[in-house]
């Protein structure tokens, strides 16, 4: 795979977080080029400000690098790092900035397991451990950066790109919880392209060739 990195479409570390959250989203945001704000982006705006601006500082003896540019050349990823601890023994740590209470969420968990794979390749030490800072109850969240978790960010990375290279949209989730909180839910309709389906469904059920001709 490394070979074809440069042959092959750079992909947005954000994007397999939104792809884990929904197919759908990933492609309107990264293929159609599609986005809208809510409340919930209002709220991780603000949460970023504090971290977008690139810069260096030492804070209770760690330095801290923020807004890192990152990239894997053999997975073909690009993006940045919020924050990225250098801590004492010159190890890296990935911290992704998230609002909302500490809560795991897998498709939190890959982004900054990426990251990790980036910072791995990009410095040539091994990155075990990532963070999720969960900005409204002021707490971390350590990701182990595990076998399992490294496939999982393979395999997204896979199904990402061969999403975006398929030029096609994935239907929606039509999961309530994650649909509530998605801020192209207007733009994805999913419950009027679900009650479509459902239409079309009963059309062929009601119409279909054999049932006319056994009438």
């Amino acid at each position: 795979m490394t070979a074809l990195a440069d042959e092959l479409l750079p992909i947005m570390i954000s994007a397999l977080q939104h792809y884990s959250y929904c197919p759908r989203q990933c492609a309107l945001i990264h293929q159609e080029q599609t986005f809208t704000e809510n409340v919930y982006t209002l709220r991780g705006q603000r949460v970023h400000k504090r971290v977008d601006e690139p810069g260096t500082s030492i804070e209770d003896g760690i330095q801290i690098e923020r807004a890192l540019p990152l990239q894997h050349k053999g997975l073909g990823l690009i993006g940045k790092a919020d924050v990225v601890e250098v801590l004492a023994d010159g190890s890296y740590c990935p911290v992704e900035y998230k609002h909302g209470p500490k809560r795991k969420k897998q498709h939190d968990d890959i982004q900054v397991a990426a990251q990790a794979m980036c910072l791995e390749e990009m410095t040539g030490k091994p990155v075990p451990m990532g963070v999720i800072y969960h900005y409204s109850s002021r707490r971390r969240r350590e990701v182990p950066i595990d076998a399992a978790l490294r496939q999982r960010v393979k395999e997204t990375v896979l199904a990402v790109r061969q999403l975006l290279t398929s030029d096609k949209l994935p239907p929606p989730v039509t999961d309530p919880k994650l649909c509530k909180a998605c801020s192209l839910y207007e733009v994805c309709q999913p419950v009027l392209l679900s009650s479509h389906g459902r239409l079309e469904k009963l059309a062929k059920n009601l119409f279909h060739p054999e049932r006319e001709q056994e009438r």
